[in-house]
């Protein structure tokens, strides 16, 4: 049945390429996954392979992949991406010696893959459970970790009509999980080769703040203590937010929203009533020249991708968007920065959310709880300050993950 599937599946992103641009890319990215490995694979070489379907799950091997580059070089690593939206933003990336994009899970696309790459161990990030891949490598010896995964009651393995599926879990040679409870739904089907170790995102965030940008045009916009930065904004959290801040003005709000469009930015700039605005690029172009309007200023609007983990580091308060769509952003890029940070209400699968709401996060639902505890923000100081210190100390207390899982892999070998 799941072959049946993916056939059906491949057929139909054959059909849908031809009408959506990022369908298309991962089509042929992934017909041109066998010529990359054909030119790249150096025959003589130990493989680690490591696979990630998208841009947040790369961010989560990422650590792994350094660690073993810095304490093993005798590896070599191979990256593979599911998603454009992982693979356009990272093929690049200095850490891995082959980036592509991993064909689609039939038998024969797996065999010749895995018998191109004869890899020596492979790490699957969080959710991905590939079939046919998983149970060859199996049959080939291959151990086979699961890193920084977590696993929920309503997932199809813990259901009765999701059995047979359910033995791919049997291919990985060990699970390192984000939780307790993972561990505990593992054990209920007999998986009981596990470790809870967290989730590597903390040591990758850790990274991420030492790695921080001075950038000269924020540090001139905001010369005033209290500054509100919005990262990864959508709409209906930029209703919410900008509302509070045309009423309350003794703020300075930086908005690096979600999609940069200039469709978007614009809305944006209505949305401000009275307020002055300046884009980043605009500011950056000539710095000298605008010196005296950045400091001026009321908005900063970040009009370009790449800045928003070092712009936390401005804040006095956050807001990670998306939690009134589809799911909240990074809070943990926030929260490092001894912050206290806000979100939307969708972020129940999220467990970085539900630990911060007891540790510097706070769940809004509407404008007048966003306005209840900004007005208190503005009033207490001391409270700021102490809700700020417990959420970086959420994401410090609970790094270490990266060492944990490389120690543990490489003493079994």
């Amino acid at each position: 049945m799941y072959n049946l599937v993916i056939y059906l599946y491949l057929w139909g992103v054959a059909v849908y390429s031809r009408f959506n641009e990022k369908v298309r890319k991962m089509w042929r990215g992934e017909r041109e996954a066998f010529r990359i490995l054909r030119e790249k694979v150096d025959p003589e070489a130990r493989y680690v392979w490591f696979h990630a379907a998208s841009l947040g799950e790369f961010e989560q091997g990422r650590p792994l992949m350094e660690h073993l580059r810095r304490e093993h070089p005798e590896y070599k690593i191979l990256l593979t991406f599911f998603s454009p939206s992982g693979y356009e933003v990272r093929k690049n990336y200095e850490g891995a010696d082959i980036i592509c994009y991993l064909p689609l899970d039939t038998i024969t696309n797996a065999r010749r893959f895995l018998r191109t790459i004869r890899p020596e161990m492979a790490f699957f990030i969080k959710y991905e459970f590939w079939y046919n891949y998983l149970h060859i490598l199996k049959h080939r010896g291959v151990p086979v970790y699961s890193v920084s995964s977590i696993f929920r009651p309503d997932q199809v393995f813990f259901k009765w009509y999701g059995r047979q599926y359910g033995r791919v879990l049997n291919c990985f040679t060990h699970f390192f999980v984000q939780n307790e409870q993972s561990r505990e739904l593992l054990a209920r089907i007999g998986i009981t080769s596990v470790t809870v170790t967290g989730d590597t995102r903390f040591d990758r965030v850790l990274q991420i703040k030492e790695a921080a940008r001075q950038l000269p045009v924020v540090e001139v916009f905001v010369a005033p203590p209290k500054v509100f930065v919005a990262g990864s904004s959508w709409p209906p959290d930029e209703e919410i937010f900008i509302r509070y801040f045309n009423e309350h003005r003794d703020w300075k709000l930086i908005i690096a929203p979600h999609v940069i469009g200039e469709d978007h930015l614009q809305q944006i700039e209505r949305m401000l009533e009275g307020r002055k605005v300046v884009r980043y690029t605009q500011a950056e172009h000539n710095l000298k020249s605008q010196i005296s309007n950045l400091k001026s200023s009321d908005v900063l609007i970040i009009d370009c991708f790449g800045l928003l983990s070092s712009i936390y580091h401005y804040g006095s308060v956050a807001y990670v968007g998306g939690g009134f769509g589809v799911g909240i952003h990074n809070l943990l890029e926030a929260a490092v920065w001894d912050v206290p940070v806000f979100f939307g209400p969708n972020n129940q699968k999220f467990q970085e959310a539900q630990g911060l709401k007891r540790s510097g996060g706070f769940e809004i639902g509407s404008y007048e709880d966003f306005e209840r505890l900004m007005n208190r923000f503005a009033a207490d100081a001391a409270y700021l300050q102490e809700q700020g210190r417990q959420a970086g100390h959420y994401v410090k207390s609970r790094s270490g993950a990266t060492e944990i899982i490389i120690s543990s892999v490489f003493s079994h070998l």
